[in-house]
């Protein structure tokens, strides 16, 4: 059987797989669960939720479910998921619900929960929570239901939280945000400007259907023309739910989740804030900043590909920052999840304090050619115990040597064998990733 929780909380398309008796369900549940775990008071929730249509439907389900079981309700309305993070720990709640499919389609969305503090919920709670959606229990009645709050100063709260997390103002800073007609559509300009910057916004009009629709993290090409038309000396992209952060420069060049891990490393590092300067980030990200990090005296440690996993190794060893190429940065001191209002706002705070262009800060890095390709096999694991697989992957490895690199993952929920190999230059990288393509494609 599937199990309910994927990497990130319960995702799918709004209506139907994910429905109204479904974010019920699973609201009641993750009240009762919680409650047991601290049953001294009556718990409350913090609720929040991006701008997609779907979400006014899920978050009246939500509150039902919860309030259904005896917790209090605060909805914060649209705000980044950070910023519900963030609030559970600032309004000294139990837990917290996001209702986001962050950079996916608009048809889609998702439930995403948070523990007391703010933290995301191990495993082991997950499955206690998914165990008892649709269990019968006993319902409060009289005042024992839970009541429905709207707090007002939630953005507020959020932005001032950031803005004390600034370690130099962002003056001289013209940056165009990307907000992806998503969460981040009030909250980044505001705060970018309220620290400083110039800010031109785009994509910063949801009306409940356009989130991520040619816009955002995944679609940079607007970004780009948007920065060279301004003469900016930066863009930044935002995914649906704002828990992320991409960058372009001034000449147009993307700038991403490992350059940005590179640059905030070596910042952190200068100012003494990297605990045992150390980086995390996962098995994807690029060899280059291996390569960098290696150069500055940097020692960088991989986790499985999940921000989750990322967070686990920063806690497990009290470490400052980690995160992954797709531009989801953690910086634990200041945030218990992916920021990417805080990442972009660390990024061109850098810029303000050295003078630097993003171009010269994110060249500590160069990019290694990198070439992925999904294979579709019919049995993973076969692929995984294959000898014809370890002897091509090996005399691929023997070939490139320290000059590149090769990766074989397979999919965490479909009948795929993920390849990717990064080499010097693309020609490279591309035919080894055919060669291995095809032996993982027999031998699953």
């Amino acid at each position: 059987m599937t199990r309910l929780f994927g990497t990130d909380g319960v995702r799918g398309l709004a209506n139907g797989d994910l429905g109204p008796e479904l974010a019920m369900s699973v609201a009641a549940a993750a009240a009762r669960v919680l409650a047991e775990h601290d049953s001294s008071h009556r718990p409350v929730a913090v609720v929040g939720r991006d701008p997609r249509a779907s979400g006014e439907m899920l978050q009246a389900a939500v509150a039902a479910g919860l309030t259904s079981a005896g917790a209090d309700v605060m909805q914060v309305g649209v705000l980044p998921t950070p910023a519900v993070a963030h609030l559970v720990g600032d309004l000294d709640a139990d837990l917290g619900v996001m209702i986001s499919a962050s950079h996916n389609p608009m048809p889609d969305n998702g439930i995403k929960l948070f523990a007391s503090g703010g933290q995301k919920l191990p495993d082991a709670i997950e499955d206690e929570i998914e165990a008892a959606v649709g269990a019968p229990f006993t319902r409060p009645t009289g005042a024992g239901v839970g009541r429905v709050y709207d707090i007002a100063d939630a953005l507020d709260r959020y932005l001032e939280h950031l803005l004390k997390a600034l370690p130099h103002r962002l003056d001289g800073v013209r940056v165009v945000v990307d907000c992806a007609n998503g969460a981040a559509w009030a909250a980044a300009p505001r705060v970018y400007r309220e620290a400083g910057a110039e800010v031109i916004a785009i994509h910063a009009l949801p009306d409940g259907e356009n989130i991520n629709d040619g816009c955002g993290s995944t679609h940079l090409d607007v970004l780009r023309d948007a920065v060279l038309a301004e003469g900016a000396d930066l863009g930044i992209a935002h995914d649906g739910d704002a828990d992320r952060c991409l960058a372009v420069d001034a000449a147009g060049e993307v700038v991403d989740g490992d350059q940005i891990m590179a640059v905030l490393a070596l910042a952190m590092k200068e100012s003494g804030e990297l605990v045992e300067n150390t980086l995390v980030a996962t098995v994807m990200s690029n060899l280059g900043l291996h390569v960098a990090m290696r150069e500055h005296g940097v020692d960088l440690r991989t986790t499985a590909v999940g921000d989750r996993y990322v967070l686990e190794e920063l806690r497990a060893r009290g470490l400052s920052l980690g995160g992954e190429q797709s531009g989801h940065l953690v910086l634990p001191a200041y945030a218990t999840t992916g920021d990417g209002l805080l990442t972009a706002m660390r990024l061109m705070a850098r810029m303000a304090a050295t003078g630097k262009s993003l171009a010269e800060l994110a060249g500590v890095m160069t990019r290694m050619p990198q070439v992925l390709v999904n294979v579709k096999v019919a049995d993973k694991a076969a692929v995984a115990t294959s000898d014809s697989v370890s002897a091509a992957v090996a005399e691929v490895e023997a070939s490139l040597g320290d000059t590149g690199r090769v990766l074989l993952r397979p999919s965490g929920t479909e009948q795929l064998v993920r390849v990717m190999v990064e080499a010097p230059s693309h020609e490279e990288a591309e035919a080894a990733v055919q060669r291995l393509a095809g032996v993982v494609a027999t031998a699953g």
